[in-house]
């Protein structure tokens, strides 16, 4: 899939390995989301757009590029998708941070909006939605739905872990929508969780059961 990008770089996948460790602390664990995900944001953002602008160094005045003013908002799913947000500050602190809350259905495993603030002028901004776990593509699905509904048109959507039947279901219903992944995992469980992946990201984002 064109749109699809799975990122195989040593540093990310030696991270994803200490992520999935059931031994990992909820302390070790924010650090390395946080890490992960500024790795991807930095290749995620390769196709930026620049323009040129006079810049007096030291030594002479020179001509060299910067962004050409790119408006960008980071909409986590919540709860999760906020250990994510930081990593994507970290490389561009002017972003504005819109907020999807989603919960799923334990029973039918479909997901429910009950909160969804975004940044202002979003038809006019590149949107990355971030989520660590993508199982069944449901509330991915749904997030990008509200967006779309509000205007924004530009969106990428950024994940750790992804099973197939996620992947599926996301570019199936946004085609237009890049995805970002860090692994794809093996299948979902009968339960709807991610096999082998790394347990409930949220619970070990935040410490709670």
């Amino acid at each position: 899939m064109n749109n699809v990008t799975i990122f195989d770089h040593p540093l990310i996948q030696h991270k994803i390995s200490i992520l999935r460790d059931e031994r990992t602390s909820s302390n070790q664990f924010r650090a390395l989301v946080e890490e992960i995900t500024m790795l991807m944001c930095f290749e995620s953002l390769r196709d930026l757009p620049l323009e040129d602008v006079e810049v007096t160094t030291p030594i002479a005045t020179t001509t060299t590029k910067m962004l050409a003013g790119v408006k960008l908002a980071i909409v986590p799913i919540l709860r999760a998708g906020l250990g994510m947000v930081n990593g994507m500050l970290n490389l561009v602190p002017s972003a504005r941070v819109g907020h999807i809350g989603m919960y799923r259905d334990e029973v039918t495993l479909e997901p429910h909006e009950y909160y969804c603030k975004l940044p202002k002028n979003i038809e006019n901004r590149l949107i990355i939605v971030c989520d660590p776990m993508l199982a069944t593509g449901g509330s991915a699905k749904d997030a990008i739905n509200l967006i779309k509904e509000r205007g924004g048109k530009h969106i990428k959507f950024m994940c750790l872990i992804a099973a197939p039947e996620g992947i599926k279901a996301l570019t199936e219903a946004h085609p237009d929508v890049e995805v970002y992944c860090a692994h794809v995992d093996e299948k979902l469980n009968e339960n709807g969780y991610i096999v082998p992946g790394l347990g409930d990201a949220g619970d070990r984002i935040f410490g709670t059961k």
